[in-house]
């Protein structure tokens, strides 16, 4: 399953992280030197207990996890902290208090944007990565490679992940060869704050040829110096649990139909986990349709089935909008996967 290919490094490894201004939930002492911590062994054991109810993301604010990769080696992954345990929390804590102007709170807005964990649906493009990669590089047999592995291929592709985050599969497009890769989020997104700086440097090596950049960029929002200089350069662009707010959707379209090239092999990826709705999920495929986009591939993925599988393989089904016995408590085992490209 996806969630075996990562453990939380000894907490006396992880940087020291500067205290909160409000409490954090499942935040660890992280001056701890116990090199496994009990919870974290219990936490990594719980899509194994209870696969039903498997999580949607992993890690808390601030930790370190470690993803194997079984062609790239590990990968040191900082999940991103709360503002207030940044670099300037003093600045921050101070930015957080309540405003007599009664103008938005952009620290709390932040908080809001759910880049504080290392989400499932980002595992499943970087295994699906690694899996073109292998095939690509000639050692196919047991890559765990499917049908539509080459869909997954990103060598000399230019990309561009929307919503980074920890910006995973920005790495592994960044270690498979891709030609240029550009990693952006909100500009409010405590990613910015030292997570995807360091993800970067720690673990795409100094001789790569790929370009990376990491840009602050809010969807829809095209009349930026970045956003008008990167018109269509992008053949890939991922978007990793990135719909949970469907207000948004019409500007995330917005977004990706701009920056994708008007090369017809150049394609969006889409992964969602159903954790907050199925409704929501396929109320942005509605909108991507009325838009300009259209499906090329889809299909549903058992985040924990390949482990249950006789071969070690994906579990896949049929992508449908509604499940008539689907509930809170079987739904976030599975994700849709989508290829899409302009009408």
């Amino acid at each position: 399953m996806l969630s075996s290919r990562l453990r939380p490094l000894p907490r006396k490894h992880q940087p020291h992280q500067h205290p909160t201004s409000v409490p954090l939930p499942n935040l660890q002492d992280q001056d701890d030197d116990t090199t496994n911590d009990p919870e974290d062994v219990f936490t990594s054991f719980l899509p194994h207990l209870f696969p039903d109810d498997a999580p949607p993301f992993h890690g808390d604010p601030g930790q370190h996890l470690l993803y194997s990769s079984r062609h790239f080696g590990d990968i040191d992954i900082m999940v991103p902290s709360y503002p207030s345990q940044s670099d300037k929390p003093s600045e921050e804590i101070a930015a957080g208090l309540a405003r007599e102007d009664g103008k938005v709170n952009e620290v709390e807005q932040g908080r809001k944007l759910f880049a504080h964990f290392l989400w499932s649906a980002a595992m499943v493009v970087a295994e699906g990565i690694e899996n073109a990669a292998v095939l690509d590089s000639g050692f196919a047999p047991g890559s765990g490679g499917n049908d539509d592995t080459a869909l997954w291929r990103v060598n000399g592709e230019k990309v561009l992940e929307l919503g980074a985050g920890a910006a995973l599969p920005s790495l592994l497009c960044a270690l498979a060869n891709a030609s240029k890769v550009t990693i952006t989020d909100h500009p409010s997104s405590p990613a910015f704050s030292g997570a995807i700086e360091f993800n970067t440097s720690h673990n795409i090596p100094k001789s790569s040829s790929t370009s990376v950049s990491i840009e602050p960029h809010e969807w829809g929002q095209l009349d930026t110096p970045f956003a008008l200089s990167r018109k269509g350069s992008y053949t890939r662009i991922i978007a990793a649990d990135c719909f949970w707010m469907s207000s948004q959707h019409e500007n995330l379209v917005r977004t990706m139909l701009w920056f994708l090239d008007e090369n017809p092999s150049s394609r969006v990826w889409v992964i969602a986990g159903f954790h907050t709705g199925r409704e929501i999920v396929a109320g942005f495929f509605e909108t991507a349709a009325k838009m300009g986009l259209e499906v090329e591939r889809i299909y549903e993925r058992d985040l924990v089935g390949d482990a249950e599988s006789d071969k070690g393989q994906e579990v896949r089904r049929e992508w449908v909008p509604k499940r008539e016995d689907e509930g809170p408590e079987n739904r976030r085992r599975w994700c849709v996967v989508a290829f899409l490209k302009r009408k």
